[in-house]
């Protein structure tokens, strides 16, 4: 499957933005999808994961109640709205998609997925 992330830009702190990533392929409901991101010089960190359906989400405690990750399989595109944000939140934001079906449905680990978008940029300014 092939991830193209779209959506980051210049906010200012408090403000809210949406990131979509569109997956290609007719398989994108088998996987689980994760939002990660990356700040100059530090490693990449996971940020929210959702279920093939929909129905169960999980967050890093750093973004919990500001950020909600959502999809829509009808078109292979999972969605983080941004809210509250906040300058430590700059960064470069990855979507990914993992194909293995755990015992926890959920992953935070990088080396668990194995399909990567781009990356797109969110700068918060304060």
């Amino acid at each position: 499957v092939q991830l193209q992330a779209s959506g980051g830009g210049l906010v200012q702190a408090g403000g809210s933005l949406r990131l979509s990533c569109a997956a290609s392929g007719r398989t994108f409901s088998s996987y689980v999808m994760g939002w990660f991101r990356q700040a100059p010089g530090k490693e990449r960190e996971f940020v929210a994961a959702i279920s093939w359906g929909g129905g169960s989400t999980y967050y890093a405690d750093s973004v919990k109640g500001r950020f909600t990750i959502s999809r829509d399989n009808a078109k292979n595109t999972v969605y983080l709205q941004m809210n509250s944000l906040k300058p430590e939140d700059t960064a470069v934001y990855y979507c990914a998609a993992d194909r293995t079906y755990r015992s926890i449905w959920y992953s935070t680990r990088r080396s668990d997925y194995d399909y990567w978008g781009q990356g797109t940029q969110v700068t918060v300014s304060s």
